[in-house]
Order: C-alpha cells, then structure tokens, then sequence
C-alpha cells in the first residue's frame, strides 16, 4: 500500500515529467540555450533527490544517470544533438513506466531500461563513463570543481515547519553539503518551544552552515533544489581572495561580533544608531537635495513592503487537492443548486416576506459558490497543447515529414473534466493533419510550397463555450475522392446531389477512409468517427472547411463546463424538457394554419426562410392534444437551423446534469436529466443526436 508521501511524490514526478517534455522540445529548437539546459537538469535532479528519499530507489537510480550526461551538457563537455534528445525523451517515458507500474502493480521492461543506460553511458567521456557495477566516477562527474579558487559560503537554511509532514529529513541535506567541502554546521534553537507545547512532527530547528568549497554557488543550490519551496534559504559568499580580492570580501566587526553571540543584535542597533545615517552625511556634504532623500526613502519601503507582500502570496498561493475531491465539491454543490431552486419555488409560493427574503439570499450565495466551485476545476487547456508538441515531432520522424506546430490561446480555461475527455480526441485530428494534411518535402516543393508543413492548434472562449481549430497548410480535401469514396460505401445514394459541406461530413460516417494503404497511422477506417461520437458526447460539435491545395481547418466547439449549464425549460402536455441555452437561437409561434401551409412537411417559414423543425410530442409518443399555438425552438446544429417544436417555453433554467444510468444510456434524444426545484424530474435533450435520427430516417 503507498502511502501518502510516496503518492505526493508520484504526483510531482508526473509534473516534473511533463515540464521534462515541454524541455527537452524546446532544447531540440534552441540546442545552446543554458536556461532550457538548466531546467532539464533541475526536473531530473529533482526526481532523483526525490525518488531516493521516498523509496523509489529504481527511479532514482535510472534518472541519475541521465542527470550526469546533462551535468556534462551544463558544464559545456558534451553538445546537444537530436540523438541526445531522443534518447532523453526515451528516459523520460521509462522513468513514467516505472511510476505507473509502481501504481498499478505491473512490472517494467528491464531489457528496455539497461538499453537506454547503455547508450547515455555511450555518450560520456572515456574519463567520465563508468560500468553498471561501479557508477561512483559517474557520480563524481556531477561534482566537479567549477571554480579553481575556494570560495567560503555562509548558508541560512531554515525549513518550513511541515517539512517532515511531506517525508523529507533535513539532515540528510546537510550530509549532502559535507560532500562539497570542509564545513561547520550550527543549530539555530530561538525557535524552540517549551516540551509541552512541542508538535512532535514539526521542525522548529533551523541552521547556519560555513561551507569552503570549490564547487560554486550552482552546487549549492542543487543540494536544495528539490526542497526550495519548503524552506527559506539564504546563500552569501563572505571569503575568497582570489574571488574578490583583498579584504573586499571581509565582515565588519560588528557583524562578527554578533554573529558568535559577543554581541547581541539590539547592542549594534544601539551602537550603529549613535553614528550619522547614509541621508544625512550626503545632505550635510549639499549633494542631495533633502526632498530627494525623502522620496527615495518612500521609494525604497514601498518596493520592500511589495516584495513582502508578494513573496507571502506566492509562499501560499496554491494547494495540491486530489481530483476526486473538487469532484465530489462540485456534485455537493449541484445537489445544492437543486436545493436552492426547491426553495425558491416554496418561497414564491407564499406569502412570507420573510421566507422570500432568506430565499433570495440564499440564492445569491449558491450562484456565487457554483461559479467558484467550477472554476476552481478550470485549468488552461496548454497543458493539453503542450503533449502534442510531442506527438507532432515524433510522428512527423516515423513518416520523413518536416511539420511545425503552432500554438495560440493556451491560456484559455477549461473544465478538467472535459480537458482530460477532449484528449483522444485531439489527438486522432493531430494525427489525420499529420497523415492526410501535410504533403512529403518534395510534393510540396513541387507545389511551390515550404518543405516544412505547419499545424496550427488554437483555442478561443466565446460565451459559454471554446472553439478549438486545428489548421494545417497541407493538401486540402479532395472534394470527388471523398464523394467517389461515400458512393461505393452507400453513404451517398445515387443521384443525389450534396453540398460541399455535406461531402465534407461523410468523413466522420464509421469506416469511412480515403487512405490508400494500411499504416500505423491510418487507413483503417475507425477515427474521425469515433472522433465525432467523443465530441457530441460532451455536448460540443465538429465542423470542417478544406480549401484544395491550401489546407483544411477543423473547428471543435465544446462546452466549458459538463456539470452545470445553462438551460431552456420547456413543456410538452404534463412533461417538462431542457434544451441547451448555448444551442438555443430563438423562439417563434407554430399555429395550426402554419402547419396546415406546409401540406405536412414539418417546414416554418420564419422571416421568408424555411426551417425544418421536429416535433418533439410525435418524437417522444407524448399523448393528448397539442395547444392550438405551439412554440418552435429554433436551434443552431453544425451549422444547419433545426426547429424543436414543444407546447409552451417556460424560461431559462440553471441545470445540474445527472446521467440516466446504464439502462437508459442507449436513449435517442435524451443526454441526462435534472431535478427541478418542485421535485420533478426533467430530461434534458440532446439536440444534435435527435437531428441526425431524424436525418437517417429520412435517407432510409
């Protein structure tokens, strides 16, 4: 069983491994940029550190040996080519194999690990490499002396009292600074309290280390990097002749002084405070005006109490919360908002000024925790874009294409849920722009086109909703192929005439594929279906617009929440509907002279234009007679202006969605339901499910 440290540090090391990926993509563009180098080794080292002291001692030791070729990488001993890179992304999904086997129980493809330790040691240094049994002069290799002067560095480290709560031992660190060089530790105790009122599992020591090493201020660090949010440290050089020169590097005696306890702190602030300020010398000598002195000095407090203030929020501004625990935040919260409308309702229903007082109040508050419950599951959907960087690169290799990709809007906020459902997804379009999109080098050289073809992956909010559009400067659609291909599949009758957005759509038909040859990537016939079933599943659509020869854009629209929307509430006999406000254009009257004009096609004529509309009492074998004027809703579905006709329009409706459970998951029409504030049940229509019944109906 893993306990709760080993699950904090499997959920860093998933994050430190993502961060690792975006790294290594951007090392692979920018080889010689150190501040890129410097994080591949930060991400490895913390692993590393991290593994070690949480039992992960595989992990720890795989990683360490990919840290001591990027030693040598930052130190400027080995370059960075595209075969390290490769090599190291390889690393970077076997350290995340062994992270999920420790997870699930599974085991690791040792052969697969031996492999890659064998080409990184291949890589180092005849004098750096070292055998599988004896890696010490690898180790070694991370130590090197930086400077050939000593330096002597006074160290303030004092850990956060929680420290040992997240299962990392202190001394350990400063064991670990004893390695650098000759050192003298002391054990700060001011923040002692009296044994009775001691939590046993928090730090109250902190410590003051003089370490002389040759090792440079960057190996000091290292030894905290892995802690440095969990600790206030302080690093100053206070001695090296050679560094500094002279005695520019010495203390004052007073800081000396104090700093072995001689003197204490208030004794120099009493004997400082006898001698004249900085201000008032450089007023007395007439070389500053004493507004001037004054300003700066407002200056000067004002960017300090900014830096505090900063500094503390930062120290506090995020918590690690488990997933299903904001889950079950938004369900209580749904049940809430269930709750709230009941009470409304009663409320309006009496005469109590009181009563309608408190349910109004209520109601404000539920509204405003709904909305920071959701955005509190709100993350940028770049941590999606970001994996792809990774898919695009290595695909474009196995199929000798040169593809760029673009991204815009990362920052664009969305719900978790729907993030981590939009992700297959996502990538099957990636994968048909890399495949059919973008030609070979030389086609498009040919076509007087760049060799290296682009992806364009953007997001952009747009009420309740995000549009995605995938773009490729690719080949385009092949409007007659696609055609040819959904006539000998019998998707299109013969004889029938279609649009070019109709052709477009028969890409997303099940088995539907214009691919010549079978390959790895595609040719198979399942994908941009499946594709089109995952979207509709999270009540979004898919469009596509192809130019031939330009390329071809795909627009996914999706939902920004799955657990709350707004809704129309609506009425058919004794039932009550939902239909999703975001679908929802506008309403008109159908009376019965409208419906006998159409001579029983089910056509509106609504502002000289004919919108088909269905009849949702007839869809649903509701009984009785309908009212002599019904109500049209009419909706926007992939483009296309579909009415659903019902008996009266009730309003606007905040829906909490409930899934009908697996007897009902196979209904046409229907994608959930909700409770109602009078204890009713409601279904909630699925609009674009329903129009694509009634259109195979019809080609039937």
């Amino acid at each position: 069983m893993m306990d709760q440290h080993q699950q904090a540090f499997k959920e860093e090391a998933y994050e430190l491994l993502a961060e690792l990926e975006t790294s290594l993509l951007e090392l692979e563009e920018r080889p010689e940029d150190e501040e890129v180098i410097g994080r591949v080794f930060r991400a490895m080292h913390t692993i590393k550190g991290s593994g070690a002291m949480f039992g992960f001692e595989d992990i720890a030791a795989f990683t360490h040996e990919v840290e001591t070729v990027f030693d040598l990488v930052r130190n400027g001993k080995i370059p960075v080519t595209k075969n390290l890179v490769n090599i190291t992304l390889a690393a970077r999904d076997q350290i995340k194999a062994m992270l999920d086997a420790s997870a699930e129980g599974g085991m690791v493809d040792e052969f697969r690990t031996a492999e890659i330790i064998g080409v990184l040691k291949g890589m180092l240094p005849e004098a750096e490499s070292s055998s599988p049994e004896d890696p010490q002069p690898a180790k070694e290799a991370t130590k090197e002396p930086k400077e050939s002067f000593e330096v002597t560095y006074r160290i303030r480290f004092e850990p956060d009292r929680g420290i040992f709560m997240r299962g990392i031992n202190p001394l350990s660190l400063i064991k670990e600074l004893r390695e650098l060089g000759p050192c003298r530790v002391v054990a700060q105790l001011a923040n002692l309290l009296p044994l009775e009122e001691m939590d046993a599992e928090s730090c109250y020591v902190y410590w003051d280390v003089i370490l002389t090493t040759k090792q440079g201020i960057d190996a000091i660090r290292d030894v905290f990097i892995f802690v440095e949010d969990d600790c206030e440290l302080k690093i100053d050089a206070i001695d090296s002749g050679d560094a500094f020169g002279g005695e520019a590097g010495s203390k004052r005696l007073g800081e000396i002084l104090m700093e072995r306890g001689d003197l204490s702190p208030e004794e120099l602030k009493s004997i400082l405070s006898q001698q004249k300020k900085f201000g008032e010398i450089a007023v007395a000598n007439g070389l500053v005006e004493p507004e001037k002195i004054v300003s700066a000095l407002v200056e000067q407090q004002h960017v300090k109490e900014v830096r505090q203030e900063r500094q503390s929020q930062e120290s506090a501004s995020s918590i690690r919360v488990p997933a299903e625990k904001l889950d079950v935040l938004v369900n209580l919260v749904g049940e809430l908002v269930t709750v709230q409308a009941r009470l409304s309702q009663t409320s309006a229903g009496r005469k109590d000024a009181e009563l309608l007082s408190i349910a109004e109040e209520v109601e404000r508050l539920t509204a405003e925790l709904r909305d920071n419950a959701l955005n509190i599951r709100m993350l940028p959907i770049g941590t999606t874009f970001s994996k792809f960087k990774r898919l695009v690169r290595d695909l474009s290799n196995e199929l000798g294409k040169k593809i760029e990709m673009e991204t815009s809007g990362a920052e664009t906020e969305l719900d978790k849920t729907v993030i981590e459902k939009l992700n297959d997804p996502l990538v099957h379009l990636i994968r048909n722009s890399i495949d059919h999109g973008i030609e070979m080098p030389e086609e498009r050289a040919a076509a007087g086109k760049p060799a290296q073809g682009t992806i364009h992956l953007g997001a952009v909010h747009s009420g309740d909703s995000v549009f995605i559009t995938i773009t490729d400067d690719g080949a385009g659609l092949d409007k007659e192929a696609i055609r040819a291909k959904a006539m000998e599949k019998g998707l299109i009758p013969p004889g029938v005439e279609l649009s070019e957005k109709e052709i477009f759509a028969q890409i997303f038909e099940p088995g539907f594929s214009t691919a010549k040859k079978v390959s790895s990537v595609s040719g198979r016939g399942v994908g941009m279906d499946v594709v089109k079933r995952a979207i509709e599943a999270l009540r979004g659509t898919i469009e596509l617009n192809s130019k031939r020869g330009e390329g071809t854009t795909i627009t996914v629209k999706i939902p920004l929440t799955l657990a709350i929307i707004e809704s129309l509430l609506v009425q058919i006999g004794g039932d009550r509907f939902l239909l999703p406000l975001s679908l929802v254009d506008e309403c008109v009257e159908l009376t019965d002279s409208d419906i006998e004009k159409s001579h029983g096609r089910n056509l509106a004529n609504v502002r000289e234009h004919l919108v088909p509309y269905i009849p949702l009492r007839e869809k649903f074998r509701i009984t009785g007679d309908p009212p002599e004027i019904q109500q049209i809703v009419i909706t926007q579905v992939s483009g296309m202006r579909v009415g659903v006709v019902v008996d009266h329009v009730i309003g606007e409706h905040q829906t909490v969605i409930k899934s009908l459970g697996r007897a009902y998951k196979n209904v046409e029409g229907i994608s959930g339901a909700t409770i109602l504030g009078d204890g009713a049940v409601a279904l909630i229509v699925d609009i674009p499910q329903l129009v694509k019944g009634v259109e195979a109906q019809s080609l039937q």
